[in-house]
C-alpha cells in the first residue's frame, strides 16, 4: 500500500497558520524549498527516540520514510504542502504510531491532528527575528510558492549564482547550470532564432513524451487508444485522414480538450516554443487531458497523417516538418508507423523523416496491422519496408522494426497462423517493454539532450562570431554579407577546421541560410572565450559532478 499524501496533508486553518510560520523558520534560504539539510535541522527538534545515539541517527530510520512520503514528486525538496505532510508524520511518530504503509489503516484524524512538540522552537524564532531581511518573505503565503528555479527563469539579468551544494536533484542542477552557464551563450549568439527556443522551467519538469508519426490510416490514434484501453477526448478514427491536428494527450483532473492558443501560453506547460509557428499552426494544435495512470508517467503526441499522392500537393498552412522537428527534440521516443498496404514513402514523409536528423536514437519503426496479410505476404512486406527505409534514413545500420497489430481486436489467426500469432505477441511485448522503460530513462534522456544542446550552442556561437569576423570594417558590408550567405557551406568548413569540430554537429545549411538572410551580420557579437569556457567547464566538470552526487529519481 502507498501513502495517499493528499489525505495526510489536510489540516485545519488554525494549524495551517502555525505550519506557515514553521516553514518560514525551517527554510534557511527563503526560496520556498525545504532541502534535506534544513529538514534534518528542523525535525531534529522533535526529540524522537534516538536509541541513545547522536541526534541525526534517528533520521537513518525515521526521516527517510518521512521524506519518501512527503517528497512524492521526487523533486529533492519539500514545498509548503509537502512540509505539512512531513510535520504530520512526525506528530504521528510522537504519538507512538510507526511510520509505515499500515499508517492509513490506523484511525488517525489527520485534519485535526495536533502539531508535534518541537524543543528549541522559541530560540529559533528569536534568531530568525534578529536576522536582517534582504527581500520580502514569500513563504508566509502557501499560494505563492516562490522557488529559486522560478527566479532563475525570470527576465532579470542579475541572477544570483547558487553553488552546486544547494542543488536538490539532477533536474534541479540542470536548471541551475542552464541559467548560469548555457543560457548566456545562447542569448548572446541568438541560438533561439537559429536552432531552438530558449528553455523554460516547464521544459525541465515535463513528463516524458512519445510522438507517433506515419501516413494517414496507419493506426496512430488507435495505437494510443490501445495503450490507454480507452479513447481520449477529441479522438477520431477512420480510413480517411481523420486526425487533422497535433494532439497532445496528457494527464489532467478531468476529460477535456484545450485549444492550442491557450495551451501554448500556459507557463506550466512545455509548449511555449510552438508560438513561433504562428496562429495558423496553433489553430491545428490542441491538448487532450484525462485522468489515467499511464498518463501520469508518459505524454503522447498524436500527429496528422502524412499525405501522399495528389493530397500532398495541397500545402498545409503551417511548417509541418518544422513542427515535427520541434516535437522530436522534446520527445523521448518517436514511433514511425507503417501499414502493410501503405509502404510507399511520399515526398512529405521523406521531409518529415529528414527533419528527425540528430534524433536517430529515439526512432522506432512499427509495422502495424500486420495480421491483415498472411505469413508469406508479411515476409515480402517486411523486405519491401526495409528497402524503402534504407533509401530514406541514410544510415548503414539496420533499423529495428516491430511487427504487430496494435488495436483492441484479437489477432487474425486465420491469416497469420499460430506461428504468426506467437511472433506478434513477442514483438508487441518487446515494444511495450521499450515504452515502460521510458520513465526510468527520462532523467538520462534529459542529460543527453542537455549535452547535445550545449554542443549545438557552442557551434552556433563559433559560426556567428566567425561570420562577424569576416565582415569588413567600413566599405562593402552589404556585398560581403550576401557573399557569406551564398557560400555558407564554405564558411561552415572554415569554422570546422579552425576549431576542430565534428561535421555531424553542424546545423542544416539551408535552414541556417534562410534565417541568416533576415539579419545584419555586422550586428552580431564577436567571440567571447569566457562564455565558451564556461560551457566547457559545465560539460567537463559540473555535469559529471552532478551525476556523481545525485541518483536517478525514477530508479
Amino acid at each position: 500500500m502507498e501513502f495517499d499524501t493528499y489525505s495526510i496533508n489536510r489540516c485545519s486553518k488554525e494549524h495551517e497558520k502555525i505550519y506557515q510560520q514553521w516553514f518560514s523558520l525551517a527554510d534557511s534560504d527563503g526560496d520556498g524549498r525545504l532541502t534535506g539539510g534544513d529538514a534534518i535541522k528542523f525535525f531534529s527538534m522533535s526529540n524522537l527516540p534516538r536509541h541513545d545515539l547522536k541526534q541525526r541517527i534517528v533520521f537513518l530510520f525515521l526521516f527517510p520514510k518521512v521524506w519518501a512520503v512527503a517528497d512524492s514528486k521526487r523533486q529533492g525538496f519539500l514545498s509548503f504542502r509537502e512540509f505539512i505532510t512531513a510535520i504530520q508524520l512526525v506528530s504521528v511518530a510522537q504519538a507512538g504510531h510507526p511510520v509505515s504503509s499500515d499508517l492509513l489503516n490506523a484511525e488517525v484524524d489527520f485534519e485535526n491532528l495536533q502539531p508535534p512538540t518541537l524543543e528549541g522552537l522559541d530560540l529559533l524564532q528569536t534568531k530568525k527575528k534578529r536576522m536582517p531581511k534582504s527581500e520580502p518573505e514569500l513563504n508566509g503565503d502557501p499560494t505563492v510558492q516562490s522557488s529559486v528555479s522560478a527566479k532563475w527563469f525570470s527576465s532579470s539579468t542579475s541572477v544570483k549564482k547558487v553553488s552546486l551544494s544547494s542543488v536538490t536533484s539532477i533536474v534541479d542542477g540542470l536548471k541551475k547550470l542552464y541559467i548560469q552557464k548555457l543560457k548566456p551563450l545562447e542569448a548572446t549568439y541568438r541560438f533561439n532564432d537559429f536552432v531552438s527556443p530558449l528553455l523554460t522551467n516547464s521544459d525541465f519538469d515535463a513528463k516524458p513524451m512519445v510522438m507517433l508519426l506515419g501516413q494517414y490510416s496507419t493506426g496512430k490514434t488507435t495505437f494510443i487508444k490501445h495503450l490507454l484501453r480507452t479513447s481520449y477526448p477529441g479522438a477520431h478514427i477512420g480510413p480517411e485522414p481523420t486526425t487533422d491536428r497535433f494532439v497532445v494527450v496528457m494527464n489532467g483532473p478531468d476529460e477535456r480538450s484545450i485549444p492550442g492558443n491557450t495551451i501554448a501560453v500556459q507557463a506550466n506547460m512545455p509548449f511555449s516554443g510552438l508560438t513561433t509557428f504562428g496562429t495558423s499552426f496553433l489553430s491545428k494544435f490542441e491538448c487532450s487531458q484525462m485522468p489515467h495512470p499511464l498518463l501520469e508517467h508518459i505524454t503522447f503526441v498524436d500527429t496528422p497523417g502524412v499525405l501522399s499522392g495528389e493530397k500532398q500537393r495541397t500545402q498545409r498552412s503551417y511548417d509541418f516538418t518544422g513542427v515535427t522537428s520541434w516535437f522530436a527534440s522534446k520527445c523521448d521516443l518517436i514511433l514511425l508507423l507503417f501499414d502493410p498496404h501503405k509502404l510507399d514513402i511520399s515526398d512529405e514523409f521523406k521531409r518529415v523523416i529528414a527533419s528527425l536528423r540528430g534524433h536517430d536514437d529515439k526512432i522506432r519503426v512499427v509495422l502495424n496491422k500486420s495480421d491483415q496479410v498472411d505469413t508469406q505476404q508479411l515476409m515480402r512486406v517486411y523486405g519491401a519496408l526495409m528497402w524503402s527505409l534504407g533509401k530514406v534514413l541514410n544510415t548503414p545500420e539496420v533499423s529495428r522494426v516491430y511487427i504487430g497489430s496494435f488495436n483492441d481486436k484479437p489477432i487474425n489467426e486465420a491469416a497469420t497462423g499460430p506461428i504468426g500469432k506467437e511472433l506478434f505477441e513477442k514483438e508487441q511485448d518487446d515494444l511495450l517493454t521499450d515504452l515502460k522503460d521510458i520513465p526510468k530513462k527520462a532523467c538520462d534522456r534529459r542529460i543527453n539532450e542537455f549535452v547535445k544542446r550545449a554542443r549545438a550552442a557552442k557551434i552556433n556561437a563559433y559560426i556567428i562570431s566567425h561570420l562577424k569576423k569576416e565582415m569588413p570594417a567600413m566599405i562593402g558590408k552589404a556585398k560581403t554579407q550576401q557573399k557569406l550567405i551564398d557560400n555558407l557551406e564554405d564558411q561552415f568548413v572554415k569554422v570546422k577546421k579552425e576549431h576542430n569540430l565534428p561535421a555531424g554537429d553542424f546545423p542544416n545549411v539551408e535552414h541556417f541560410r534562410e534565417v541568416l538572410s533576415g539579419y545584419n551580420i555586422d550586428k552580431f557579437e564577436k567571440l567571447k572565450p569566457k562564455l565558451i569556457q564556461s560551457v566547457d567547464d559545465m560539460l567537463g566538470y559540473d555535469i559529471p559532478e552532478l551525476l556523481k552526487n545525485f541518483r536517478n529519481p525514477y530508479e
